[in-house]
């Protein structure tokens, strides 16, 4: 069942040209990963497609119906910085999906890492790499559609 939010500030799909990282063929937001998941069971779980909400473009899933309900009602919270790319190439100015697989929560920030060596070195000075990419992000918004 694919429920929608009333702000949905994204319309069309695709991976490296979207805010929200976006299966191009599915339009699902991480990969079909539950984003509240990572929060209440500290691991990735991927969603059922039987519980769906569609938001900033995308279609994302859970795992069950709270946190469908958890989401609705706080999307900004449980949506990945950056829209789930990784805060690394972000920094550098370039849109690099995030892994749903390799991810970190920095006080109450959900972020993704293409690979576990960009984790790494996020992990090494979390605050100086969210720094630098928050500085970047504005910028590389305007390079991704809406």
């Amino acid at each position: 069942m694919l429920v929608a939010l009333a702000m949905d500030p994204v319309g069309s799909r695709g991976s490296t040209t979207e805010r929200i990282v976006t299966d191009w063929h599915t339009g699902l937001a991480i990969g079909g990963y539950d984003p509240v998941a990572f929060y209440t069971d500290r691991k990735p779980i991927l969603g059922s497609s039987e519980v769906e909400l569609s938001y900033g473009g995308a279609v994302w899933r859970f795992a069950n119906i709270g946190n469908r309900a958890a989401f609705a009602a706080n999307p900004e919270v449980y949506t990945p910085q950056f829209g789930g790319y990784d805060p690394i190439g972000v920094a550098h100015g370039i849109a690099v999906p995030g892994n749903p697989e390799i991810w970190t929560i920095v006080g109450v920030s959900l972020f993704l890492f293409r690979d576990q060596t960009r984790l790494q070195t996020f992990l090494s000075d979390p605050g100086r790499f969210n720094a630098a990419a928050e500085h970047k992000w504005p910028e590389l918004l305007q390079t991704l559609t809406r």
